[in-house]
């Protein structure tokens, strides 16, 4: 019997890969489900996971592309501090504006810190100290590291967890123009990264969050739990929800004057039409909040639509909905607000599309009573337009006007123009070719290489288990014997795994004294990309089977051409 062993042929007896039969009672996608009982996660609190090895050579495929395209595309790699000094971020102003996310201590000395949710500080204060020219620039340095964020519910495991690894990137340019090119840079990177990883994703515009900037797209991997909704279009266009363009067509109710109508237990907009016999998107819809300054605004939108919170927040910074204990002590009855007679000092804002409707049908501020015929300018006054509805399918698509469709999306990855809003706020400057000191233009670049990991699962997975993408997958084909016994079918497995291995492929040999069926089902579970079944009946015809694990199918492969058979399809 061949004894040799080759080293670069990873064993299942040796790998610490502990299956799970069933799922774990806590685990509440799928992700969560299969990663864990294929031995490649585990939970050790809410929102804190340990990856065993299997998981990591998942996650080290993924920093390995991320690494590769980075550095194709102008990058150098850094590694910062994941505690960071409070100081940094107190001359951001956002030390007490990130909230309640950032997780701070303390330590011996009392001097505060923050175990780091993102990095913008930290490198912006860096490199003030060491770019003082442009002809330093630009520079994009990135770093892969570990993140926390104390979620206030952590939940889908690696899609939404308190730790978490991440690469993020930092550019500093000497002005737009060059920010610009780097952007493109690491889109075009982003993009081969999704690709060599086997998303099925897309590019959507995307709302910039506590990161800030003017400009941000997200790489959404396309999935049904998928916590992010997306709006796209054929032509190209693709958004999230958040930020989507919507371009409403409101109805006009016949009215030619303003009448008080009593609605007798009215408070909803289906209530209302229904009440009048009249189409939803004849009325207007009302929403009350107040931004950061205090200042209390009410929304209007068409019945039929909802509105957007980003948008508004867009309008107001810090925007938030009243309570009803609010809407109370100002004077605004929840269910009948409208636009006419608003307590002294309230703002009215308005959905773009409602401009055209000269009568609306609104709330009259009265429990019990609606608005009929109110007329804009004359009855009462917008004091900004906006769009403030949120996009959903069927609507237009702005780009090209047909009919958007919708999908929900994990996002994996985001890129930002941020400008100057750090560079500004921290002082961080270079000296221009004119000698005059000004801020550093930048972007910033993330990847989610955990949250890839477990989106590549909620987007390929079967009945039987995961179904790995071959670029990320732990090892591309799994040699399995179906002898519990050293015999000539170990014997030709050994054979076979280090023939495959010398041709290049990252093979694991199923070396277990185990029945066939708990080696099929396992190795299912695990989702190698290619298994390659050797049995003694196979043998004596010199043949072996070939498994295509996304479909399936097996196929009788000659001994001699196995390593073609795996090649074409990895391929």
């Amino acid at each position: 019997m061949n004894t040799y062993i080759n080293r670069a042929v990873l064993r299942m007896s040796d790998i610490y890969a502990p299956t799970l039969k069933e799922d774990p009672s806590d685990a509440d996608i799928v992700s969560a489900k299969l990663l864990a009982r294929a031995g490649m996660i585990r939970k050790e609190a809410a929102g804190l996971y340990t990856f065993l090895p299997l998981g990591m050579r998942v996650i080290h495929k993924i920093e390995n592309i991320i690494r590769e395209e980075m550095d194709s595309h102008g990058g150098q790699e850094v590694l910062m501090p994941f505690v960071q000094p409070a100081e940094l971020w107190q001359r951001s102003g956002r030390w007490d504006a990130y909230g309640a996310e950032m997780l701070r201590v303390i330590d011996r000395h009392d001097n505060e810190f923050c175990l780091g949710p993102t990095h913008e500080e930290v490198i912006t204060d860096l490199v003030s100290n060491e770019l003082r020219s442009y002809k330093d620039l630009p520079k994009n340095l990135y770093q892969i590291q570990v993140k926390f964020r104390d979620e206030r519910r952590p939940r889908f495991a690696l899609l939404r967890g308190r730790e978490f690894i991440m690469k993020d990137a930092y550019s500093f340019n000497a002005d737009q123009e060059s920010l610009d090119e780097t952007y493109d840079r690491m889109r075009d990177a982003y993009s081969n990264m999704c690709d060599r990883m086997g998303l099925k994703y897309r590019i959507v515009q995307a709302d910039p969050g506590q990161i800030g900037g003017n400009a941000t797209e997200e790489f959404m991997a396309l999935a049904e739990t998928g916590e992010a909704e997306l709006v796209y279009c054929d032509c190209g266009y693709a958004a999230d929800v958040e930020v989507g363009a919507c371009h409403p067509q409101p109805s006009e109710f016949a009215a030619e004057a303003l009448a008080k109508v009593e609605t007798p237990g009215v408070h909803t907009i289906a209530e209302l039409a229904a009440f009048l016999g009249c189409p939803e998107n004849a009325t207007a819809k009302a929403f009350a909040g107040k931004g950061e300054d205090g200042q209390v605004w009410v929304l209007f939108v068409p019945g039929d639509y909802e509105v957007n919170e980003c948008k508004a927040d867009r309008l107001a910074p810090g925007f938030a909905p009243l309570t009803d204990d609010e809407m109370a002590k100002i004077g605004l009855p929840k269910g009948s607000m409208g636009p006419v007679g608003l307590p002294a000092g309230v703002k009215i804002a308005a959905d773009e599309s409602l401009r055209s409707i000269e009568r609306w049908v609104v709330g009259a501020n009265e429990d019990g009573f609606h608005y009929v015929g109110a007329k804009q300018g004359e009855d009462f006054q917008v004091d900004v337009w906006a769009d403030l509805c949120t996009v959903r399918e069927g609507d237009t698509c702005p780009c090209c006007g047909l009919p958007l469709k919708a999908a929900r999306g994990i996002e994996v990855g985001q890129i930002f123009k941020l400008g100057d809003k750090y560079s500004k706020a921290m002082g961080a400057t270079f000296m221009d070719e004119d000698g005059s000191e000004k801020p550093f233009m930048m972007g910033c670049y993330g990847v989610g290489v955990s949250r890839t990991m477990a989106a590549a699962v909620e987007q390929s997975y079967d009945e039987y288990g995961i179904i790995w993408p071959a670029g990320i997958a732990p090892a591309q084909v799994c040699v399995i014997p179906l002898s519990p016994k050293p015999d000539e079918v170990t014997e030709a497995a050994e054979t076979l795994a280090a023939e495959l291995a010398g041709a290049g492929f990252e093979v694991v040999l199923d070396d277990r004294n185990e029945r066939a069926g708990v080696k099929f089902a396992d190795n299912d579970l695990i989702g190698w990309p290619v298994q390659v079944i050797v049995g003694k009946r196979g043998l004596a015809e010199g043949v072996v089977e070939v498994k295509n694990r996304a479909t399936g199918e097996k196929t009788s492969v000659a001994l001699a051409e196995v390593a073609a058979s795996v090649e074409t399809l990895l391929a």
